[in-house]
């Protein structure tokens, strides 16, 4: 851990709110950064930091040290943002059985109106991040954390709490099951 992050939890402790306050300016745009790749929707990063932080405040007599804070920051933001999946996909389903429905909401045209190329990206784009939401929350975290935040299977083992061999393993089936659903949504050419 930092030698400065280490002197803000001290202070922290210690009753001083403002040196928490350090640590939030630190680390939001990294986290909120994350947690949107995650949760696919401004407001609900939001809720996800928000609530990330809050818990970190409050745990944080319960902090070891003995990784960084942002690593245990990290695995809070992550659990929080899977739970809420969760919580959320189970509503949608029970919404959408109600109104004979798929659960799927139909994708806003209006960010894909670029002519050309910019018109294929932002398809291919739209596709994928459709795709990913219709993964588990754990395989959407282990694929965002890998493919798109580069994580080491170390690291994303300490913050998922889980054995390296269970990231590779969910990391396989995640990238096949991604596959597979763009594969059915290829559009016919």
């Amino acid at each position: 851990m930092s030698a400065d992050d280490h002197r803000l939890i001290a202070e922290c402790l210690q009753g001083d709110p403002t040196a928490f306050g350090h640590l939030v300016r630190r680390y939001q745009d990294r986290l909120y950064n994350t947690i949107y790749r995650l949760v696919d929707h401004a407001e609900d990063a939001q809720d996800v930091v928000q609530d990330a932080f809050l818990n970190a405040y409050q745990s944080l007599e319960n902090f070891k040290g003995d990784s960084q804070f942002f690593t245990w920051l990290y695995r809070i933001a992550v659990n929080t943002a899977i739970s809420m999946k969760r919580k959320q996909r189970a509503v949608i389903s029970i919404e959408a059985a109600r109104n004979g429905e798929s659960g799927v909401e139909p994708v806003d045209p209006s960010e894909i109106s670029r002519p050309g190329h910019a018109l294929e990206m932002a398809e291919q784009e739209r596709r994928i991040r459709e795709a990913l939401s219709r993964l588990s929350p754990e395989h959407r975290a282990v694929l965002v954390m890998k493919d798109m935040e580069g994580q080491k299977y170390e690291a994303m083992a300490e913050v998922l709490q889980v054995p390296i061999g269970t990231i590779r393993s969910r990391l396989h089936r995640a990238r096949s099951e991604l596959r597979e659903l763009l594969q059915q949504d290829e559009p016919d050419r």
